[in-house]
């Protein structure tokens, strides 16, 4: 057995395993559910927004059973997995008359944050049947938004949590790996950047960026109780140049190494895409750096 155990940024030793073992002895017959939440409290292992870390916590006991060194009791219910069995959003029927000219002749322009409202369906549609990626429902924190013009929908842009490694990103802020476990939660990823097909208006790319991420670390505020101070994203440059980005003053920060997370090797198994950011303070660096 190692003399101790790393899971999540948190070190485990042999007395912690002695301590798991005599609370499984002392409950018998508690679910696992039950028994994580006991552990997390006796620890105080929570979140940095005080809710315990307990998906974390079970996955910890369950790669403690799987070493041999605990033995849980035998799962009594699994839930069904609702984002197996999701139905796609389905298409919804708009105006799709081309929208053209100069950028102000179509403004002003709305921008709607549509996570929890009236409208979700409609983005979800949206990015189902016209993003070459179509729809996928994130997990974690997000945010997701619909620009319109002249009353009609013309672009959606989804935000959720960052990827928790990036190796240029991590060089770039200059935070260590306890700073980037701590503060990872402010800093927003975009997943997903949507112009209708039938929008063809120069600028109007580079335009919502600017007015998206002007407003972006006060939406996220409103809705999770905490700010933003940077926003990341990948661009496939086998598809795209990422001029709007660039237009935004968004900043090339490096590639990513084309392995993706669960890789078991250094060969690339997927495309190499560029990774951009942009600071929403100029304290960014030290926000985000701070323990």
């Amino acid at each position: 057995m190692p003399s101790e155990w790393k899971y999540r940024g948190r070190v485990i030793t042999s007395e912690d395993i002695a301590f798991i073992r005599d609370l499984l002895a002392q409950h018998p017959g508690l679910s696992r559910r039950r028994l994580s939440a006991k552990l997390c409290e006796a620890w105080q292992w929570r979140q940095a927004n005080g809710a315990l870390r307990d998906m974390v916590c079970r996955g910890l006991l369950l790669q403690l059973d799987r070493a041999g060194e605990i033995q849980l009791p035998s799962v009594r219910f699994t839930p069904p997995n609702p984002l197996v069995r999701r139905e796609p959003p389905a298409p919804m029927l708009l105006d799709t008359t081309p929208v053209t000219g100069a950028l102000r002749q179509i403004q002003p322009i709305e921008l709607e944050q549509v996570r929890r409202t009236a409208d979700e369906p409609l983005f979800n549609s949206l990015m189902e049947h016209h993003h070459y990626l179509a729809y996928e429902q994130p997990v974690g924190e997000h945010l997701k938004y619909l620009a319109w013009a002249q009353g009609r929908p013309i672009a959606c842009v989804a935000w959720s949590s960052a990827p928790r490694h990036l190796g240029s990103r991590d060089r770039y802020i200059g935070w260590s790996a306890e700073a980037r476990r701590r503060n990872i939660r402010f800093i927003a990823y975009n997943t997903r950047f949507l112009i209708l097909p039938w929008v063809r208006v120069p600028h109007l790319a580079s335009h919502l960026l600017s007015q998206m991420t002007s407003r972006l670390s006060r939406d996220w505020e409103y809705l999770y109780s905490h700010p933003v101070y940077f926003a990341e994203t990948f661009i496939d440059p086998g598809r795209f140049r990422g001029t709007c980005y660039r237009a935004a003053n968004w900043i090339l920060m490096g590639r990513t190494t084309g392995r993706g997370k669960a890789s078991t090797s250094h060969k690339p198994n997927r495309p190499i895409k560029e990774i951009l950011g942009l600071p929403l303070t100029r304290k960014f660096r030290q926000l985000l750096s701070s323990d």
